[in-house]
């Protein structure tokens, strides 16, 4: 069993509680304007524009097909910045025993490992097993999801997930579904039933300046899990659009001021959120 891997992070404190690996699996069924991370999206269609923007020559095309060598790569970007279809050519196949030897060698420094994307629950199966396998070394398992598939009524995944960080991205669905492409209706399901079997760990909604949508999603949230919150230790992770590495008219967004975003804490505090943080 093979999937995607763009990359992976030996030590991370910020995915999840304790130091983390986290796993980056190339693909995702959402196409967020504001998406800090493009190139993660779609899965290299090996066109080879990118092939003469490499400053070192780590790209090549052989046998119809763009090679990286990662020992040539200085990761300086320009080979997804010159893709036009959201791609990178740095993404590797990968299997459950190469990612797992991978977390081995951070062991015992870290507490646990954290899958992420891209969407990571496109990788499903891998990921049950990936997780498996963890739990078997006492590691604890996250995903980081946007939450467009039915992750919380999968059993069999939610039996060796320890918990879920999941992106509430537009409560209304007209304003999700221009935002992402995609309808809002499983997201919302997910963050309810995640809530209720006590898996969700946090929520995080992406903040655009002074606007109502914006506004509307985390008023709405907050009322949403209320009913959920006694009983968990949900965080709300309140995040400040940044143009940093997006593509198209989010490049000329702004982003929104610490007044908006103390504003919206304040709406969600008193529902029974473990911490309500800004970013």
């Amino acid at each position: 069993m093979k999937a995607p891997v763009n990359h992976i992070i030996d030590s991370s404190f910020i995915d999840g509680p304790g130091n983390r690996t986290v796993i980056f699996f190339q693909g995702c069924n959402f196409n967020c304007k504001y998406c800090h991370n493009p190139e993660t999206i779609n899965l290299c269609i090996n066109c080879g524009q990118c092939v003469p923007g490499c400053p070192v020559g780590a790209l090549e095309i052989v046998d119809g097909k763009v090679e990286w060598d990662d020992m040539k790569c200085v990761d300086c970007g320009a080979c997804y910045r010159n893709c036009p279809y959201s791609a990178t050519p740095s993404v590797k196949e990968s299997t459950v025993e190469e990612v797992i030897e991978r977390v081995k060698g951070n062991m015992p420094f870290i507490r646990g490992i954290t899958v992420s994307g891209g969407e990571c629950s496109l990788q499903r199966d891998f990921i049950v097993e990936l997780f498996r396998q963890a739990k078997s070394l006492g590691l604890g398992t996250l995903m980081d999801s946007n939450g467009g598939l039915p992750i919380a009524f999968d059993e069999e995944l939610m039996a060796v997930t320890d918990g879920v960080m999941l992106d509430i991205k537009g409560s209304d669905p007209f304003f999700h579904l221009e935002l992402t492409g995609r309808s809002n209706d499983m997201v919302l399901n997910n963050a309810v039933e995640l809530a209720r079997q006590g898996k969700l760990t946090e929520i995080r909604t992406v903040v655009l300046s002074n606007n109502p949508f914006s506004r509307q999603t985390v008023v709405n949230t907050g009322n949403i899990l209320e009913p959920y919150l006694k009983d968990n230790k949900v965080t709300y992770r309140l995040i400040k659009f940044r143009p940093i590495g997006v593509r198209g008219e989010a490049e000329h967004w702004t982003m929104p001021g610490q007044e908006q975003m103390e504003e919206l804490k304040k709406l969600v505090s008193d529902k029974g959120f473990f911490k309500v943080i800004i970013t």
